[in-house]
């Protein structure tokens, strides 16, 4: 992908002073905004669905918690192998041509898990999920950095990681009701109806992707030339404050220096923290509420959608709050501490359908909060030509733990009967997570500009 100096190098000098910038972003958001959340929307429904067809699954293949953690952690597996090479290809393809690709290989694979007949296969799915899936994340938010300064991006990156609850919501109803309204219908399970109408969208949006989007702000002919040329100012603006940091030795900009930046690599290991969080609230909703007595499949989507309700709610709170303030650090540790509490008081609440939503509800507010945040620091740190590869890069590291995780979670809940104690580690994880972030990233890390 070109080096986006070179198109301000080509191009007479525009007076950007009277654009209504707030307008212009407004505009660049009402239409790149939507189409991106929808594609994360339905990207966590079909990386996710498995926890509402696990009794499926389990009904008629005979999987157990450890051959559905097993699973889980393979798509981690295939995840973190294509995670950076995936988005290597990034610099060359442009995020869009990234998008198209990921979305209409993931629809084709889940579609394909509608097949699987025992636990090789299973596994052999879930694998290629992930193969499927990787480099999506970090190309969607280099696709936003396109677009938005540094400034005003955790309020885009908020908005993009509400699809996370959104998925949450609208993932557990429409699993729950396709499962019981297409049960035996031609011969398919439940669960396979589940696979092969959840794998169609993605297909589809790679085309809608394909003829929506563009890479670049002059590539956008619904932004007029001063306002194409006010948003790369800004941009440029945020490359040129950290080209003078490099010169001073404060850069965190170049690739080779961003790969041997130790704070790229304890931000790396927070994502540890993260991920393990992210995996208690995905995957294994459905089966600790389950647990608490709920049976049926559609009263299972309907109280699994709830906790992502208030989710939703309190992220983008705590994701504007942070733009308003420029603080980042505390934001995400704070909501990072409430969700390993809510852990815990989960390992010990009984079992009663009402406290376990509640706390899973306070679990979910806190996860995507601290998410939200949390993942504007990469790009607030490093420079722009080591972004991509750098949020690749902690993106990895925290599918290490996401891989790890459900396996251990699997087991422990097979080998006690209960969560309890694997929710008490996860807590513990993430509670680590919060140390190491204080500590290890400074506030003067995260110099950002306040937007004009």
């Amino acid at each position: 992908m070109a080096d986006p100096s070179a198109f301000t190098d080509t191009r007479a000098p525009v007076d950007t002073s009277e654009v209504d910038r707030t307008a212009t972003y407004r505009t660049i958001a009402r239409r790149v905004m939507p189409l991106l959340i929808i594609c994360y929307v339905v990207s966590f429904i079909d990386r996710t669905n498995i926890g509402i067809a696990q009794q499926g699954l389990e009904r008629d293949l005979g999987f157990d918690s450890t051959v559905y953690g097993l699973g889980v952690t393979l798509f981690f597996v295939g995840f973190i192998l294509f995670e950076v090479p995936s988005s290597a290809l990034l610099a060359r393809l442009g995020a869009r041509k990234t998008l198209v690709r990921i979305m209409a290989s993931w629809g084709v694979v889940t579609v394909c898990t509608s097949l699987v007949h025992n636990e090789v296969t299973f596994y052999i799915a879930r694998f290629l999920l992930g193969v499927a899936e990787a480099g999506f994340f970090p190309g969607a938010l280099f696709f936003l950095s396109r677009w938005f300064p540094s400034g005003r991006r955790t309020r885009m990156t908020a908005l993009f990681f509400a699809g996370v609850p959104v998925s949450g919501v609208l993932g557990s109803l429409m699993s729950g009701g396709i499962m019981k309204a297409f049960d035996g219908n031609d011969g398919f399970a439940d669960w396979q109806w589940l696979f092969v109408i959840e794998g169609i969208p993605p297909i589809l949006l790679a085309g809608a992707v394909l003829l929506w989007l563009v890479d670049e702000p002059e590539q956008a002919c619904w932004l007029t030339p001063v306002q194409q040329a006010a948003v790369r100012a800004d941009l440029d603006a945020d490359q040129k404050r950290k080209t003078e940091e490099k010169v001073s030795g404060k850069s965190h900009g170049g690739l080779f220096l961003a790969l041997r930046d130790p704070k790229v690599w304890i931000i790396g290991l927070c994502a540890c923290g993260a991920y393990t969080l992210a995996n208690a609230v995905s995957f294994w909703t459905p089966r600790m509420i389950a647990e608490a007595g709920v049976g049926d499949v559609l009263d299972l989507g309907f109280f699994s959608a709830l906790p992502p309700l208030l989710g939703i709610v309190v992220m983008l709170i705590v994701g504007r709050h942070s733009d308003r303030t420029l603080e980042r650090r505390w934001h995400a540790a704070l909501s990072w501490t409430v969700a390993a509490l809510a852990m815990v008081a989960l390992s010990v609440s009984g079992g009663d359908v009402f406290v376990v939503v509640v706390l899973l509800a306070i679990l979910a507010a806190a996860h995507y909060s601290g998410l939200t945040v949390f993942y504007s620091i990469p790009s607030i740190y490093l420079g722009e030509r080591a972004a991509a590869t750098g949020i690749a890069l902690v993106t990895s590291m925290g599918s290490f733990a996401a891989a790890a995780s459900p396996s251990l979670l699997g087991f422990i809940q097979k080998s006690t009967g209960s969560l309890a104690l694997g929710l008490q580690i996860s807590a513990g994880i993430v509670l680590l997570a919060v140390v190491l972030l204080l500590v290890g990233v400074k506030a003067g890390d995260l110099r950002e500009q306040r937007p004009s």
